[in-house]
């Protein structure tokens, strides 16, 4: 018996990745990356004391997260990205 939180991410070759991909909607994979890339963002501006600047970037990143979400959660709830989530 294995529980989830024991399993070891194994890497999967190009052509299976590619394969997969070709059955996800575009709009799909690009929202995906999308949420991938402003997750990134935003656990790149952590921390109590961030700067006006920072706290717009992070408040953008924010929203772009928010976006891609939206659409990966209109396909498949599963496939949402959270910023504290690992990959």
């Amino acid at each position: 018996m294995t529980a989830s939180h024991l399993l070891v991410p194994v890497p999967i070759p190009d052509s299976v990745a590619a394969l997969i991909g070709s059955c996800v909607p575009a709009r799909i994979l690009e929202a995906e990356f999308d949420a991938e890339c402003a997750a990134r963002e935003v656990r790149r501006f952590r921390g109590p004391r961030l700067g006006i600047e920072d706290q717009a970037d992070r408040e953008q990143a924010l929203a772009e997260l928010a976006r891609a979400n939206k659409v990966l959660a209109a396909h498949d709830p599963r496939l949402m990205v959270r910023p504290g989530d690992a990959w």
